[in-house]
């Protein structure tokens, strides 16, 4: 394959290049440490994934990238992250491989055999060594060998400079999909290939839209390892959460406190896994009517709600997702514990929801119906508008201009999972031990919202929380941080007086 436009650039940084330094570079290292040591973990679980997809498309190449590094600015690439559908079917997370490529080569028996195509350690006696500064070792440290990869991973390994032709070998006979959003270049290129006279592009297309279909629905029903990797990222959002409570004082004092949670809540998460799942949301007041304000450039002042919507990502990629909407002086107001307590009931009505045999869809209708009650109960529903009426899909819903988002989403290695499922197979499927969903209503009244008692205005609040439909009900994975307002209260008087 050949580079991306975005590769393709002057080079104008100085490189040594005489063959005397090249020699000189290329002498007198010491041996390298032992690289993998065995199959991991993650790497066992994600066998038996590839295993599911092997059966649903036998005989066909699948093609699944990793994607490739992309550009900030300039010659400065963003930290890498491997497309999900690669780190699902590999057990590579953190920033692996990029440009790998994982393919499923078809045998005759039906089965595949996993082949990962990539980037493996250069030689110390190479240009790359020491010359490449996007790739060598001297500038972005050392990859695994080919070795490495077939031990940490149990799949064949191969440098990428194969794939090209290992990729469209047999294409007129084997029908080859790859799912098209990972590497857009290398989609192009295996597009050019792939179409002859009998193949049009949209059959392409169609076929590469089953097998994206199929691996994002594969995350529906999480296995026991994916589990407990939820379960470390919701402990380690805590902590997150609880190191921005304790510094809250800090937060008002500095100004410009958004960016200050912000930043706390970020190092707990680097430190902690890979980072942060998401940009997270450190709303303060009126900021906290504005559903996604990843801008975090407010004040957060005395008397403040702060929403904090974050979650951290562990080095597997799996990520937390909860939202918590506290006092920034530890206390809530009477129009915001009012508001916090309506939000709270909707909650726990949503949170009842969540057991199998319901539909996903329940969880929003019940604690929508709660909101719909507040609202009407406040007086804010039009002039004989009831709750049934507002909650007819055909010609109320005068609710959502004060809770306008859905309840619940499924959660995993992307913050919103499984995103390419049809409606049929995700707002109204049957709920299953094994999913993990949010459930996460809110209300928000906007400062200049003239609909809104005078009371509310520039109240936003939030509660999340991450859960796993069990066999009998769920489990709450973060039940640990408080939702109450009296406990959310306590919770920040036990934590700053540590």
């Amino acid at each position: 394959m050949t580079a991306s436009e975005e590769q393709k650039k002057p080079e104008n940084r100085a490189r040594p290049t005489t063959d005397e330094l090249r020699a000189f570079i290329a002498e007198d290292w010491a041996p390298r440490a032992p690289g993998a040591t065995g199959l991991s973990e993650a790497a066992r679980y994600a066998a038996a994934r590839r295993a599911k997809v092997s059966e649903a498309f036998p005989g066909d190449r699948l093609v699944i990238p990793a994607g490739g590094l992309k550009v900030r600015s300039n010659d400065t690439d963003y930290v890498f992250r491997p497309h999900s559908a690669f780190a699902h079917l590999t057990g590579l997370g953190g920033d692996r491989e990029p440009d790998a490529v994982l393919v499923l080569e078809p045998r005759d028996d039906g089965t595949h055999e996993p082949v990962l195509y990539f980037r493996p350690l250069a030689g110390r006696d190479t240009d790359e060594f020491f010359a490449d500064a996007r790739y060598g070792e001297f500038w972005v440290g050392a990859r695994p060998t080919i070795e490495d990869i077939e031990l940490e991973l149990g799949v064949t390994g191969r440098h990428i400079d194969e794939f090209a032709d290992a990729a469209v070998k047999d294409a007129g006979e084997v029908t080859v999909r790859v799912v098209r959003d990972a590497d857009r270049d290398l989609t192009r290129q295996l597009d050019e290939a792939r179409t002859s006279e009998s193949v049009e592009a949209q059959d392409l297309t169609e076929a590469d839209d089953e097998l994206a279909h199929f691996l994002s629905n594969l995350r529906m029903v999480k296995d026991e390892w994916e589990l407990e990797e939820m379960r470390k990222a919701v402990a380690a959002t805590r902590r997150g959460f609880e190191a921005v409570i304790a510094d809250l004082p800090e937060a008002v004092a500095r100004g410009r406190g958004e960016r200050w949670v912000e930043g706390v809540f970020g190092l707990v998460a680097r430190h902690e896994g890979n980072g942060v799942g998401y940009d997270s949301i450190a709303a303060a007041g009126d900021h906290a009517t504005t559903l996604h304000w990843i801008k975090n450039t407010g004040e957060l002042r005395d008397g403040d709600l702060l929403l904090l919507d974050a979650g951290v990502e562990m080095d597997s990629l799996f990520t937390a997702d909860v939202t918590r909407t506290l006092p920034a002086n530890g206390t809530f107001t009477d129009a915001q514990r009012e508001v916090y307590d309506a939000v709270y009931e909707a909650q726990e009505a949503g949170l009842a929801a969540v057991k199998p045999g319901n539909r996903f869809s329940d969880i929003h209708a019940a604690a929508i119906r709660v909101i719909a009650e507040k609202l009407h109960g406040w007086g804010l529903l039009p002039e004989g508008v009831d709750v049934e009426a507002t909650l007819d899909k055909e010609h109320g819903q005068y609710h959502r201009r004060w809770m306008v988002h859905g309840t619940s989403h499924h959660l995993g290695i992307d913050v919103h999972d499984c995103a390419l499922a049809t409606r049929e197979e995700y707002m109204d499927a049957v709920l299953e031990p094994g999913m993990v969903l949010t459930v996460e209503p809110g209300l928000y009244f906007k400062a200049d919202d003239l609909k809104a008692p005078e009371r509310f205005r520039g109240i936003g609040v939030r509660i999340e929380d991450d859960v796993v439909v069990t066999a009998d009900g769920h489990e709450n994975l973060s039940a640990a941080m408080p939702r109450t307002s009296t406990g959310v209260e306590a919770w920040i008087r036990e934590v700053q007086a540590r």
